[in-house]
């Protein structure tokens, strides 16, 4: 008697391959179904080839050739794909099974569908996945949550096929509703500040000091030895060392300067701002990335508009040094930010977020994986309260050591006229929360002038309103 699949991956998209040979080399069965019967065939005589694979052709296929309960991995598109493949899953599944969404869907819409299969009896997990083509397929960062019930029917493939650091996997259960997905959509707002801060890091080297991307890489090179390791600044030194075959110039010289964007770091911006939320290094790398589509317009602009010459007068090695801390402290003012965010949306949402067990999923196999996740687990240890990153007594004396270095590298990048809106908007974030008294007052008098929207006074409670006119 042929053996059941142990589980069953809808989509065979390169992520969906690589879970799939992933979930087969740690010893699971695995059922594999796509919509174009041809990838599939391509899939099992190809990388599948000779592994516990097996291709299904019909969604009664799949799911004859799954045990029970039956457990299906969605790796479509997110959107209405996804919808579209539950429709067709709730024709030939029963109550007990269980559907698993690991693409990058919205958080609320994994609500609704957790509520919709809920009354169908279906268990639903929303499972945020990072890590790319490569984390898939050797170790992911894997983000659950859903159905506490799914999680024990899947918690042992998923826990087997997830990164590891150190002896530790990088997958936990979150907690209920979309939370899953909230936290992925986060991560991946966080890593979007990341890139752009590190992409300024890079300008700066490149417009102050007119380093070669060869000389760029060798200083990331070395700060991926220190503070700063982690994956995003360790391919940046591979990046920056790599040549085109075609013209022999540095691979990212020859690269155009438009980055594009998926949605994850825009979705994180505005749950930011539908909370209450300050994000705004992660809203600028956002913004930046759609400033940068504006190509032609920039070029036309580059002809007509003034700026100052650019032009730096001190040594090299103080202002790397500088550029270093600006890099570190703008990157723990971002990730301030990104928990903050997941702080208050567990409250607001009531998900009970463990924050500093998100930060231990995301020490292995995630695109923001670095060393100083350690550090953010160990501040939540300490305060599992704790309001604000930046109030930890590790990263404040990072931050203090460091601000001197910061505050030169934005002066400098100011007078230059080359934008650093990430290392600007980190410091900005930085110098707001430090203050006990912002012009906040002016903007709430003006809001009650217009508008009678009342203020509060510092000297005794209430609401009040003047009759300004």
């Amino acid at each position: 008697m042929v053996r059941k699949a142990d589980i069953g991956v809808v989509g065979l998209g390169v992520m969906g391959q690589s879970l799939s040979l992933n979930l087969a080399g740690h010893g699971y069965r695995v059922a594999v179904y796509n919509r174009r019967q041809e990838r599939i065939d391509e899939f099992i005589q190809g990388p599948a080839q000779g592994k516990e694979i097996v291709g299904t052709y019909s969604w009664q296929d799949l799911a004859a050739s799954l045990s029970r309960p039956r457990k299906v991995f969605l790796m479509v598109k997110a959107g209405p794909p996804v919808d579209a493949v539950i429709k067709e899953l709730l024709t030939v599944l029963a109550p007990g099974d269980v559907i698993m969404d690991g693409g990058n869907s919205h958080f609320k819409d994994t609500i609704n569908r957790h509520t919709l299969l809920r009354e169908k009896g279906i268990l639903y997990l929303g499972i945020g996945i990072s890590g790319g083509e490569e984390g898939a397929l050797r170790g992911p960062s894997i983000m659950p949550g859903g159905d506490k019930e799914a999680w024990e029917l899947v918690s042992e493939p998923l826990l087997a096929i997830a990164a590891k650091a150190g002896d530790e996997p990088c997958c936990a259960y979150l907690g209920s509703g979309g939370v899953g997905h909230f936290v992925k959509m986060v991560h991946n707002g966080i890593e979007y500040g990341d890139m752009q801060l590190i992409s300024e890091a890079y300008f700066l080297m490149q417009e102050l000091l007119g380093m070669s991307a060869a000389e760029i890489g060798q200083v990331f090179q070395a700060w991926n030895q220190g503070e700063l390791e982690s994956y995003l600044i360790e391919i940046t030194a591979d990046i920056l060392s790599r040549v085109d075959e075609q013209t022999g110039q540095p691979l990212v010289d020859v690269i155009l300067d438009e980055a594009q964007q998926k949605g994850t770091g825009k979705w994180t911006a505005q749950e930011a701002m539908e909370l209450g939320v300050p994000t705004p290094t992660i809203a600028e790398a956002v913004f930046a990335r759609a400033l940068s589509a504006l190509k032609e317009e920039r070029v036309t602009a580059s002809g007509s508009l003034a700026g100052p010459k650019v032009r730096f007068d001190g040594g090299e090695r103080q202002l790397l040094e500088d550029i270093e801390h600006a890099l570190y402290a703008s990157k723990i003012c971002s990730y301030a930010q990104g928990f903050s965010l997941l702080k208050e949306a567990s409250r607001h949402y009531a998900w009970d977020l463990d924050l500093g067990q998100v930060a231990l999923i995301w020490r292995g196999g995630c695109i923001i994986r670095a060393r100083f996740l350690d550090e953010i687990t160990s501040a939540f240890r300490r305060d599992a309260q704790l309001s604000n990153l930046l109030l930890d007594p590790y990263f404040r004396e990072v931050v203090n050591a460091g601000q001197a270095g910061w505050r030169r590298v934005v002066s400098a990048a100011v007078s230059s006229g080359i934008p650093v809106p990430g290392f600007g908007s980190a410091l900005s974030y930085y110098d707001s929360y430090r203050r006990g008294r912002l012009p906040a007052n002016l903007v709430q008098a003006q809001r009650d002038y217009f508008g009678a929207h009342t203020y509060k006074r510092v000297d005794m409670p209430g609401s009040f309103h003047t009759q300004w006119l």
